[in-house]
């Protein structure tokens, strides 16, 4: 992923109340620890769970019709604003977009989605023809990977 490419952290999907609070689906740990998001335009003074979500308020959004202006609005931070990785961390944004290859270096795929449902995160891989298929983001399904290339173990694509 290139490190001056935006990475949304949560999209706005609708008003809550009247006061200007927006309901949000939230793709981080913890949105609390940013406070600036889209370049400065919206500055966050509150956030807290809600149903299938999250609740937050932005100083810059003061009433219900405002934050219904902002349905679809993605919140957004640089790359540079996030955490450091751990070893075997990633972030989901770093995984979409890279070529899925099998052990051998034969081409496979690109990593087209990561989904979580509850028991880890998993990946969708598109083939070049335009199938698609799900493999666990597991050492023994993905052993390695880098920058530019996820490794698929044999068995597992296909």
């Amino acid at each position: 992923m290139a490190n001056d490419a935006p990475v949304t952290l949560a999209v706005i999907i609708g008003a809550h109340g009247v006061t200007g609070e927006v309901r949000l689906k939230v793709f981080a740990e913890d949105l609390s620890v940013h406070r600036r998001f889209n370049g400065g335009a919206l500055t966050l003074k509150s956030v807290r769970p809600g149903n299938n979500g999250a609740i937050a308020r932005f100083a810059e959004v003061t009433d219900r019709n405002a934050a219904e202006a902002l349905r679809g609005t993605e919140l957004t931070i640089t790359r540079e604003e996030l955490p450091p990785l751990g070893e075997g961390e990633y972030y989901h944004a770093d995984l979409l977009g890279l070529n899925a290859v099998s052990e051998s270096g034969e081409p496979i795929g690109t990593i087209v989605t990561v989904e979580n449902f509850g028991a880890g995160d998993v990946l969708e891989i598109e083939k070049p023809d335009g199938k698609r298929f799900m493999v666990p983001m597991r050492a023994e399904a993905v052993p390695s990977w880098d920058a530019t290339t996820l490794t698929i173990a044999d068995g597992w694509a296909e």
